[in-house]
């Protein structure tokens, strides 16, 4: 009983208001971006997108798991491609709703022009901490995430042999709400996540992007679930003045094997994410 009050307390006072300074130094960031320079007018590249993935959560006992995702996402819906993603996150379960996770990922990503074959390659090192609540009958996700991306700089279709390197930090904010109480009818979905970056390259657009999910999750078997909705994602370029706006189909599915025999803290809400 102590040990619970003590948890509660911890929860309540401690770890509630970091993510609470987290959102507010994020918006803040916001501001501080805001240039007066004369940028040319605004320019919104409208597209349609389809993006797919498998996110896995594999607990090795109470405390240590491996999360790890492989991502695909096409432009022009299916018609061409947008990039590949694969990552890897060694997982520690600090408390039964909250974890820390490190880890690394790589993007492999199509050039922009059409008459450009080479892809450019991304390496990404990553840290992140997610706080799962529940409200009323609501589950909520909060991820904080920090980036650390050095993306590769394609010259005339060429590599040039320079990098850039930026520092982004992700809030995402998450519910998932059931409708009934069987498990196997589908769950509604909501979820809002704004990334800004830092960093030498980065003069006119702090803001990198925000995403708005809405959908459905559904449970497959025992280990397997998937989710499927529409997700917009506002991106402003490096330019300050372009913009992308993706109309994007989401399909994503989840795998949550035990390895360990016994009973493990472990929450159904899926603490993955999209990612680019």
């Amino acid at each position: 009983m102590i040990g619970k009050e003590i948890e509660k307390e911890f929860l309540t006072h401690r770890l509630t208001p970091i993510f609470r300074r987290a959102l507010f130094l994020v918006a803040a960031t916001l501001l501080v971006g805001i240039t007066s320079a004369q940028l040319p007018p605004r320019q919104v590249n409208q597209q349609a997108q389809f993006w797919t993935s498998i996110n896995s959560t594999t607990k090795f006992n109470d405390r240590w798991g491996l999360v790890a995702d492989a991502h695909i996402r096409r432009n022009n819906f299916i018609q061409d491609p947008s990039f590949y993603f694969l990552r890897a996150g060694l997982q520690y379960q600090v408390l039964p709703n909250f974890n820390l996770t490190v880890g690394y990922g790589h993007m492999w990503i199509a050039p922009s022009r059409s008459d450009w074959q080479n892809f450019s390659n991304e390496n990404r090192l990553y840290q992140q901490a997610i706080l799962v609540n529940k409200v009323g009958n609501v589950n909520l996700v909060s991820r904080i995430r920090n980036e650390q991306r050095w993306q590769q700089i394609i010259v005339n279709d060429k590599p040039s042999g320079r990098w850039r390197f930026t520092n982004r930090i992700r809030y995402l904010l998450s519910a998932t709400i059931p409708v009934s109480k069987n498990k196997w009818v589908p769950q509604l979905v909501l979820s809002n996540e704004l990334l800004v970056h830092f960093g030498k390259p980065v003069l006119y657009n702090a803001f990198d992007q925000n995403r708005i999910f809405i959908g459905i999750k559904q449970q497959m078997s025992k280990d397997w679930s998937f989710d499927f909705g529409y997700m917009m994602v506002y991106q402003q370029k490096f330019t300050g003045f372009q913009y992308d706006m993706n109309h994007t189909t989401r399909l994503f599915f989840y795998y949550t094997p035990k390895w360990k025999k016994g009973k493990i803290s472990h929450h159904p809400i899926q603490t993955n994410s999209p990612d680019e």
